[in-house]
């Protein structure tokens, strides 16, 4: 009797952690093809993006809902507790992330109504990339419990924000130079906040995963790269034309 519990226990256990693992491949997804609608003007993948947050939404609730109850049942302790909570964490970012994805898919068609520069599309292709490389080392360090990779993916987000400050301002001097651009680049603007925020999760799932094996938080503060905040708009640029 107690071996089956045992048992019916541990995969409980396994069941959560490849209910993250599907979450992750579809966020995934979600965000490769939402970047993939953007820059080509593709209206049904980005309709095809929106339809599946609904899904991820859905599994994120049924997660949440398996884990708590995990814990009424089984009240684990330690390193099981931590895996649980660990999950239901990692879940809620999946999720945010899915949910970034669709708004980048929603602006597809608003950006293409009005055009966009070449170079900003590449920058915002390249970005994207990044926070893909980020989102997938993290959820292979989840797979592996593997708290350096987990730390390295972490380290990396500074190279999201610097690249979104590069695109931030270049995108503020395409609307300086020509109030045609204002509406485009204002929905790119927001897609590359989007996808700085995506790093930002993936940096969150990092956190997670060093809590998860540890039982510890990371201490130092994090590193970034975002200096828009910083950013002022020159006057003589603003009054040129």
């Amino acid at each position: 009797m107690e071996d089956h519990i045992v048992r019916s226990y541990d995969e409980e256990l396994k069941y959560i952690m490849r209910r993250i693992s599907e979450m992750g491949g579809q966020a995934e997804r979600m965000v490769e093809q939402s970047v993939r609608a953007l820059t080509r003007s593709d209206f049904s993948l980005a309709q095809s993006v929106v339809a599946d947050d609904v899904l991820l939404d859905a599994a994120q609730r049924e997660l949440e809902e398996r884990a708590i109850l995990t814990i009424a049942k089984r009240q684990p302790m330690a390193q099981d507790l931590r895996e649980i909570v660990g999950s239901i964490r990692i879940a809620s970012d999946l999720e945010r992330i899915g949910d970034l994805g669709k708004n980048i898919a929603k602006r597809v068609m608003a950006v293409h109504e009005f055009g966009q520069p070449v170079q900003l599309t590449r920058g915002i292709e390249h970005m994207a990339e990044l926070a893909l490389d980020q989102l997938k080392d993290v959820l292979d360090s989840y797979a592996t419990r593997d708290t350096d990779r987990a730390e390295a993916v972490r380290a990396r987000d500074e190279d999201i924000d610097a690249m979104y400050t590069s695109i931030f301002r270049e995108l503020l001097t395409y609307m300086m130079e020509d109030p045609r651009n204002i509406s485009a680049c204002t929905h790119l603007l927001f897609s590359a906040k989007n996808i700085e925020r995506i790093g930002d999760h993936a940096t969150n799932i990092a956190e997670t995963i060093y809590y998860i094996k540890t039982g510890q938080q990371i201490e130092d503060e994090r590193p970034k790269g975002d200096r828009t905040t910083s950013m002022v708009l020159p006057v003589n640029a603003a009054t040129d034309k």
